[in-house]
């Protein structure tokens, strides 16, 4: 069989990079004979900048503010032949930059300056498009420290003026209300029900000053609640929102992967209703269904039943399910994946992966 092994990150716990190669080792053990295609991907969120460096451009890093008050090492990639940019908000606002578990504390602090250094950056290297990976950060701030960052609303516009701004979201979400940054995504950054309450209403005024500078209502449109709310920033300074999956997926040359495989296999820290809409095992799912061909999700936990991932056509399995336990699925991720990966390839045949063929 030909199998594409296609996953996204796996939160702090892996790469995608370092997932691909787990899945590829753990399936070569069961199926030697399989002719495997590494492919990783990625949604915008971690692990865009590491996909698109081994594909194209040149890495570069900077030492940028981090999400609270130290700086770290960001990494973004610059292809000469297009004059293109690409960074990712992770690489300086993420998650896993906090030093520790996220608090309601963290989510109010935390914020978005150094992604604005990095576009600063890619201006000054005579970027004429600069893409922006959002997903995976840790602030709830709707890009005012990007902003800050740029010397201003107004000052950011005069720089951005003639460059084409990609936001490259996984989510499809408003800046605010029940589908807004503050509420679906403060929980998962530390927020309390208090907290969340704080950060919407400091998002709200937030959203007057974009929505008047843009000339037009972004706020309210698709993407802008991406990432904490930075991708309605991006829209305030000119960008257009593009699906961050759809981006890997095109310098990765996946159609033509798709087209010549038998078995998709991918993957992500947490399967949920989440993961089809905008993020990486939705968007193959879609690209496969139309080829009849099978996506096995080999996910840290599972939290979509059967009938729900028959209709998506995907058949998934838990790498916590398979070690036992949450725990060790995260503190040893890398072979705890390998292990599910053997498994599932040695129960191929027994298994419903192949019921497309």
């Amino acid at each position: 069989m030909r199998i594409l092994i296609a996953p996204d990150s796996y939160g702090d716990s892996m790469t995608a990079v370092q997932a691909a190669a787990a899945i590829a080792a753990g399936w070569n053990r069961s199926r030697p004979s399989d002719q495997i295609t590494i492919a990783p991907q990625s949604d915008g969120g971690p692990g865009f900048v590491t996909v698109l460096a081994e594909r194209l451009g040149e890495l570069r890093r900077l030492r940028v503010s981090g999400p609270l008050d130290g700086e770290v090492d960001a990494e973004w990639v610059y292809d000469p032949a297009s004059a293109t940019a690409y960074l990712g908000c992770a690489e300086a606002c993420g998650l896993a930059l906090l030093g520790g578990p996220p608090t309601p504390q963290t989510a109010l602090a935390a914020h978005s300056r150094g992604v604005g250094q990095l576009i600063a950056a890619a201006l000054d290297a005579g970027a004429a498009r600069i893409v922006v990976g959002l997903g995976g950060s840790a602030s709830t701030d709707g890009g005012r420290g990007l902003i800050n960052a740029l010397g201003g609303l107004d000052t950011a516009r005069h720089r951005l003026a003639g460059i084409e701004l990609v936001a490259a979201s996984d989510v499809e979400y408003p800046l605010l209300g029940p589908w807004g940054a503050a509420r679906v995504f403060g929980p998962q950054k530390g927020a309390d029900a208090r907290t969340v309450a704080e950060l919407e209403q400091r998002l709200a005024k937030w959203a007057v000053e974009l929505d008047t500078a843009a000339g037009r209502k972004v706020s309210a449109e698709q993407g802008a609640g991406a990432a904490g709310g930075i991708g309605a920033a991006l829209l305030a300074l000119g960008a257009r929102c593009e699906s961050g999956a759809a981006i890997i997926a095109e310098h990765t040359g996946l159609a033509d992967d798709i087209a010549a495989a038998d078995l998709i296999v991918t993957g992500e820290g947490q399967l949920d209703e989440q993961s089809l809409h905008g993020k990486v095992v939705g968007s193959l799912a879609t690209a496969a269904r139309s080829r009849q061909v099978p996506v096995l999700v080999l996910a840290g936990q599972v939290c979509l039943d059967g009938s729900a991932q028959r209709a998506a056509g995907i058949v998934a399995y838990a790498i916590a399910d398979y070690a036992g336990s949450v725990r060790l699925a995260l503190v040893d991720a890398v072979n705890q994946l390998m292990g599910l990966a053997t498994a599932a390839a040695a129960q191929l045949g027994n298994s419903d992966i192949t019921r497309y063929r």
